[in-house]
């Protein structure tokens, strides 16, 4: 669609997990018209589609969840596969390092943790282990621990593949692993640098500006 400013594969491709049949998962930022804000029905703050497995968000609503440090939205500005971007995209690029702040030790921690109450619950009530989203808790806690120590949002874990997906197919022990993680993701928290709370103003500034040009 002309409005896509960008849009990027993300999803085990982009994590350098995919095999053979995996999905390609899309995710996006579109822009709509000014103009279209200034009637009753307002434009959607998200969308599917037109591919299969493509999910995007309006420009204002996905600003608003990168600022709260969601892990989803926030892979979007440093995912490698991008494919497509236009100038409005390479601003929103430019300013990512914007939205990072302390939050993000909370809702990488917090996902990663949610991750694994639903593994131990799964297992508690049937004896089986849900190892996809064991991997899943895993590659949270790592990425969480890497933006606090680097300031960027750690997606390709190729480097890791091989025991990623030893537990993902059940053949590696991972509670261990995980606790380690969840020790580091406490240090990490205790020595970063990123700022307490993520620059609004600059963000702001860039929404308004996208709002301007958009009334061309």
């Amino acid at each position: 669609m002309n409005d896509v400013i960008l849009s990027v594969v993300v999803g085990s491709r982009a994590y350098g997990l995919a095999g053979p049949d995996s999905d390609h998962d899309r995710r996006g930022v579109f822009a709509a018209p000014t103009r279209a804000f200034w009637h009753l029905d307002k434009p959607p703050t998200h969308r599917d589609g037109p591919r299969d497995e493509e999910f995007s968000w309006e420009i204002e609503r996905f600003c608003t969840l990168a600022l709260q440090a969601n892990p989803t939205v926030l892979e979007v500005l440093w995912s490698p596969l991008i494919e497509r971007v236009t100038d409005e995209g390479r601003r929103l690029l430019a300013a990512r390092s914007a939205f990072l702040s302390t939050r993000v030790a909370d809702t990488y921690g917090n996902y990663a943790r949610d991750q694994l109450a639903r593994v131990e619950a799964r297992q508690a009530r049937t004896g089986e282990t849900n190892h996809k989203q064991a991997m899943h808790m895993i590659r949270l806690l790592l990425a969480g621990a890497h933006v606090l120590r680097t300031g960027e949002i750690l997606v390709d874990l190729s480097p890791l593949r091989d025991r990623l997906l030893a537990v993902r197919h059940g053949t590696a022990p991972w509670r261990t692993w995980a606790q380690t993680l969840l020790a580091d993701l406490a240090t990490a928290t205790s020595e970063t640098r990123l700022p307490a709370r993520p620059d609004r103003e600059r963000i702001d500034t860039l929404l308004t500006g996208v709002r301007e040009r958009g009334l061309r």
